[in-house]
């Protein structure tokens, strides 16, 4: 073989040994507290976050996210037909609006002792449901926002009443009047309808698919039902204050399972004010 051709065979095994390094073809998101992280890799590789095996459909398609506690590294480790490739996941700190609230009468923070069985038994069913692990890949494209109006309420906000720290809040709250339509921010199946729950009200929740889903609160009025396939974009309920809520509101909250993720981060409107139903994701990866 000449020098040239030799030259030439050993640069194109240097490629193939470098693309076959590189399994991860993509990955979405950006690491903090709340994110949410969707990946493509070779059809066929295995993904772990950690120790965790990650489930990778027949497109590649892989995704995890990041509760509001989550701090430090991550590793993430593929293998497959194209090879092996491990990356650190760094996560970025957050701050969190805090407010401490003295003097507040404990019967406004406290459910009364004939609730709590009610409040129990409405749990389970939104745990159950955001357990739902389905082939659906709708979570794979890009995601709209539900609702025009203005942000009224963050994600990872906490008030502490009386020195007694309250949950966090785990959503982003849009304001707009009794009555604004609601639409999917991706597509997916209903998998939870219910009226009036104790502390969510009028209650809405759709799978995206792997894991992945939205939860909508505070309706007034939802309008599809259990096992309905929705489209993004379709109009699925109007906005309300069931609920405990202080004023009409869509209170818009995104689960990888039991995790809890950050909808306003994942869409990368961490600076607006205002927002517009079917609007697409901004600023994001």
């Amino acid at each position: 073989m000449s020098m040239t051709r030799l030259l030439i065979a050993s640069f194109l095994l240097s490629c193939s040994t470098l693309l076959l390094a590189q399994p991860l073809l993509s990955l979405r998101g950006e690491p903090a507290p709340g994110a949410l992280m969707i990946g493509q890799v070779e059809p066929g590789s295995k993904v772990w976050l950690d120790e965790r095996p990650l489930r990778v459909n027949a497109s590649g398609y892989f995704l995890f996210g990041f509760g509001r506690d989550a701090e430090g590294e991550s590793l993430l480790r593929i293998e497959g037909d194209a090879g092996r490739q491990e990356s650190l996941i760094t996560l970025k700190a957050r701050d969190w609006n805090i407010q401490r609230v003295e003097g507040v009468p404990a019967r406004t923070v406290t459910p009364p002792p004939e609730a709590l069985e009610r409040i129990r038994t409405e749990a389970a069913l939104v745990r159950a449901a955001r357990q739902t692990d389905s082939d659906l890949a709708e979570f794979s494209g890009q995601f709209v926002w539900p609702a025009s109006g203005r942000i009224s309420g963050v994600y990872g906000s906490q008030r502490v009443y009386n020195g007694n720290p309250g949950n966090p809040h785990y959503g982003v709250d849009i304001a707009a009047p009794t009555g604004s339509p609601v639409v999917a921010p991706a597509g997916g199946v209903v998998t939870l309808v219910h009226p009036e729950m104790f502390y969510s009200g009028g209650t809405l929740l759709l799978d995206h698919g792997m894991g992945l889903s939205s939860t909508f609160i505070h309706l007034n009025k939802v309008l599809v039902e259990e096992g309905q396939v929705v489209r993004q974009g379709d109009l699925i309920a109007e906005i309300g204050a069931s609920g405990r809520a202080t004023g009409p509101h869509l209170d818009w909250r995104l689960n990888w399972y039991q995790e809890r993720l950050d909808p306003q981060w994942f869409m990368g409107g961490m600076q607006d004010t205002e927002v517009s139903a079917g609007a697409p994701m901004i600023g994001r990866p």
